[in-house]
């Protein structure tokens, strides 16, 4: 039986990962520094979460919305006047989710040397409709053997999420009532 005759939608065709590859690039300025003088991780992390969630719209060809990230590296610091190039991809594919894949890369704005990796961050998204209910999304194809490893890597990571969310669920099954001098329950602490 296909999967038309269980009700289930049928599959999309895949998608190439060169098809939603971008590149973001800003030059960084001081209004984007931290206390320290560099450049604030939080500004970072928001061209980070902009290019993957270019990547997942183009991929998904629709709205798509942040539901984690995994692993955002920072190697080196930021300084105001470098040229931030912000590479993302998709890496790996499920029904309705995406990881994308996030390479950050700074170069003097006013120099020929080469970008260096300055962070990198793994971001999962989910493809959802108008209503904000998960909606499916095309299979990645990957074209390399460098997007052959990152999708295998991205499964690996997956393996790992939901191994997390199931143990933490389980821990808090058993968990005891809260005491009644625990004001952490009504700080939104999970």
């Amino acid at each position: 039986m296909t999967n038309q005759a269980h009700g289930a939608e049928p599959e999309l065709p895949g998608k190439p990962t060169s098809a939603s590859r971008t590149t973001l690039s800003h030059i960084m300025t001081g209004s984007d520094t931290n206390l320290l003088g560099t450049v604030h991780g939080g500004v970072i992390m928001k061209l980070v979460d902009d290019a993957a969630g270019a990547v997942a719209g183009r991929h998904s060809e629709g709205p798509a919305v942040t539901a984690s990230m995994d692993e955002m590296v920072f190697l080196e610091p930021v300084r105001v006047g470098d040229l931030v190039h912000v590479k993302a991809q998709v890496n790996w594919t499920g029904r309705s989710s995406m990881e994308i894949g996030v390479r950050v890369l700074a170069e003097r704005w006013n120099e020929s040397t080469p970008a260096t990796q300055v962070g990198s961050a793994y971001l999962v998204f989910a493809a959802v409709d108008a209503d904000g209910k998960p909606r499916p999304v095309p299979p990645v194809i990957p074209e390399t053997e460098r997007d052959k490893r990152r999708y295998q890597e991205a499964e690996i990571r997956r393996t790992h999420r939901l191994a997390r969310r199931r143990a933490i669920k389980e821990l808090r099954a058993r968990r005891v009532a809260p005491r009644a001098d625990d004001d952490t329950e009504d700080a939104g602490w999970r």
